[in-house]
């Protein structure tokens, strides 16, 4: 991969983010013919791969650095890292797990407030339930969802005021 370079691995709130030269980030956007975020890039990080978006944010591109990037990123702001990172045009499509998409069809509410969501709010949750393991946590955290979507709970299940 040809756009290899080094970072200070910086954080912004919780998150942590490198900050791409300029000539990488202008050769991003011509590759994708795009210089609205996010624009999906691929690369390595410390030579372990990762798929993620470029996002701009305070009007600043950055690479967020999660700890599936980098184990323990939060915990290592400082440190140099080896990044590489090119436009992905991949279609990045995800798969709705069956029983959400089961429990959000057979609610009117859920359905209508879900697909209102914007996009990656969408993704968010369908990643989240996808991830799971046990039948148990996924059908715990669908009722979760569920109850979101009603307004009843935030996404972590606690009761709106």
């Amino acid at each position: 991969m040809k756009n290899q370079f080094t970072a200070k691995l910086e954080i912004i709130g919780i998150n942590p983010f490198v900050f791409l030269p300029e000539e990488i980030l202008h050769e991003i956007f011509e590759a994708s013919g795009r210089n609205k975020s996010p624009i999906p890039v691929k690369g390595t990080v410390n030579g372990k791969e990762y798929a993620q978006n470029l996002m701009k944010y305070l009007g600043e591109w950055r690479l967020y650095i999660n700890m599936m990037m980098l184990k323990d990123s939060p915990k290592r702001i400082g440190e140099i890292i080896e990044i590489s990172v090119e436009y992905d045009n991949l279609e990045r499509t995800i798969s709705i797990h069956p029983q959400l998409e089961k429990a959000i069809r057979e609610n009117p509410v859920a359905l209508k407030n879900f697909e209102s969501l914007i996009p990656s709010r969408k993704a968010e949750l369908i990643r989240y339930i996808n991830n799971l393991k046990t039948e148990i946590s996924i059908q715990r955290n669908i009722e979760k969802i569920i109850k979101h979507l009603h307004g009843e709970t935030d996404f972590f299940g606690k009761k709106i005021n």
